[in-house]
């Protein structure tokens, strides 16, 4: 029995998740016991709650994992719900690593010209609780023509030591060849630095990983000019948050886009990359597949490498027979959408 924290959350986020469980249950049987949790916008603006205070305990305890929807209402203007829960979850839990996989699932989706699906294949490790995320500056003189704006940018040995360790364990684990450590060093001397004595320190211990290092600009550059030299790329918050997105448009758009916020001796969280785009919230129009992605991941997380194998084809085949929605050139709804997924499932299995 697996059990899943489910946060459906904002927007197209409760439509996108319910696919996404569809999947798992066809997949799974009565094996997923799954617990929703409102976290939202709807429960802060009735009650003030974004994240209870009793939430990462339980999630701790009684759960193997989360999953979320997607955050963001526009009657919360600042959004400090979905900051409070997406960062509270992912600072209280530790969740260190944010992992993002970039695979092209059929040429046709690609920007990049003539480029096959063997070129666009890698993974993005996202360092996920330091740099300019942590929240540290502030304004002095707000709302004047002498307004200053401070934002620090963090990192720790120890923060940059284990997302580099991660980096590179995937590469042995996946039997890869290389990892490429991407930062701004030649003008950030103190953070970089500080990347780049640790990834010489960690490469060393993994000697039959080729170890690489870009500047970021670099990089951005050499994603849309070679994509196919990349295997794991890793990078700080900021960067990664970046780069991430990049890549997902290589693969075809946000809507396929996964990730999982990852501490390997924790539960971790699965979530799209996508928003939560309120205005075509209840339209049947926001593409699932992301969020199916998402528990893809989960559970081969969690070891049901065969079950996450299965998700995966399903989602591949339904992409090249056109079975999705309009962003990727389809003609199917949201449900339409995970039903197909769900049919091809039972094929496989069968």
């Amino acid at each position: 029995m697996i059990r899943i924290a489910l946060i459906p959350g904002d927007g197209i986020g409760p439509e996108v998740m319910r696919e996404a469980l569809h999947v798992l249950q066809s997949v799974s049987g009565q094996t997923i016991r799954t617990t929703e949790f409102d976290y939202g916008a709807e429960r802060y603006l009735k009650d003030g709650v974004s994240l209870p205070a009793d939430a990462l305990d339980r999630f701790r305890s009684e759960f193997d994992a989360i999953l979320l929807g997607a955050l963001g209402d526009p009657r919360v203007p600042d959004n400090k719900h979905a900051l409070d829960i997406l960062f509270g979850i992912r600072f209280g839990l530790d969740l260190y690593a944010n992992i993002r996989p970039v695979k092209l699932l059929d040429r046709h989706l690609t920007p990049i010209k003539n480029a096959a699906e063997a070129d666009v294949k890698f993974t993005v490790f996202r360092e996920n609780t330091e740099d300019l995320y942590v929240g540290i500056g502030g304004t002095f003189k707000k709302g004047t023509p002498d307004e200053v704006a401070i934002q620090e940018s963090i990192s720790t040995r120890k923060g940059v030591e284990r997302i580099l360790e991660a980096a590179f364990s995937y590469a042995v684990k996946h039997r890869l060849k290389k990892v490429t450590m991407s930062d701004k060093s030649n003008v950030l001397r103190f953070s970089g630095d500080l990347w780049q004595r640790t990834f010489r320190d960690v490469a060393l211990r993994y000697p039959e990983i080729e170890p690489e290092h870009m500047y970021i600009d670099s990089l951005a550059m050499m994603l849309i000019k070679e994509p196919s030299r990349f295997q794991v790329i890793v990078t700080n918050n900021a960067y990664g948050d970046i780069i991430g997105d990049l890549g997902a448009q290589l693969q075809g758009g946000l809507g396929l886009a996964a990730s999982g916020n990852i501490r390997p001796d924790g539960v971790c969280m699965f979530a799209p990359v996508h928003g939560s785009s309120p205005k075509y919230a209840g339209k049947n129009v926001a593409n699932p597949m992301g969020a199916i992605m998402s528990a893809q991941m989960m559970l081969a997380h969690l070891g049901w490498d065969a079950e996450a194998c299965v998700i995966e084809t399903a989602v591949q085949e339904c992409v090249k027979a056109g079975e999705c929605t309009d962003d990727l050139g389809g003609a199917l709804g949201t449900r339409e959408v995970g039903a197909a997924v769900c049919h091809r499932i039972e094929k496989l299995m069968a």
